[in-house]
């Protein structure tokens, strides 16, 4: 039996109770994107928010500048695990948890990690045709069949160009030869005399 989703639910409940003035949710984005499970974490017990914070500033090295910027931290943290209960409960199947990103409000990840500058496609350009739908399965998951890395943290740099050039290789390459090879970003990061410098 899978024991993430109560862990998760009484999770929730005790951050409600435990924390009655929190930050209103003003995100417009209902993604979450923090999806991989808390390391260490034990099943057996239910942890209170207080304490998922601790270990998240332990692992990721976070510490701020003053009291107050802790307590703002440790508000966005809990309504984040909060929102990780929500959509946990709309996909059991996914794992919802924290990562370094927990700490970040939706507006702050978006400027921070997705990019610099946001591609601007002429209207006919996000045309797509219509493909035919007959008989595809009812799930698929290339994770499931060995076609995809683990996650990796592209940091702020402007260099997402990279991974979505390595992640589209190693899909191609794993379609081509049935093996999986991790490739570096860093290698074409490199070559890049005009992004990151």
């Amino acid at each position: 039996m899978d024991l993430r989703f109560p862990i998760f639910a009484a999770i929730a409940l005790l951050v409600s109770v435990a924390r009655s003035g929190e930050l209103a949710d003003s995100s417009s984005d209902p993604l979450i994107r923090q999806v991989v499970p808390e390391s260490g974490s034990s099943p057996d017990h239910v942890l209170s928010a207080d304490h998922h914070f601790a270990l998240f500033k332990r692992k990721y090295n976070k510490a701020y500048a003053t009291p107050e910027e802790h307590e703002y931290r440790f508000k966005v943290f809990a309504r984040n695990l909060r929102r990780a209960t929500r959509h946990q409960q709309l996909d059991p199947m996914a794992v919802h948890g924290v990562t370094q990103f927990s700490d970040l409000t939706p507006g702050e990840f978006r400027r921070t990690v997705l990019g610099l500058n946001r591609l601007r496609l002429p209207a006919d350009a996000r045309a797509a045709p219509i493909l035919p739908t007959n008989d595809l399965p009812a799930d698929f998951d290339w994770r499931d069949r060995g076609a995809v890395t683990k996650p990796k943290n592209q940091g702020s740099c402007g260099s997402c160009w990279s991974f979505s050039t390595t992640g589209a290789l190693e899909g191609a390459h794993f379609l081509a030869t049935g093996e999986l090879v991790s490739l570096s970003e860093q290698q074409l990061v490199d070559c890049d005399h005009e992004v990151c410098e």
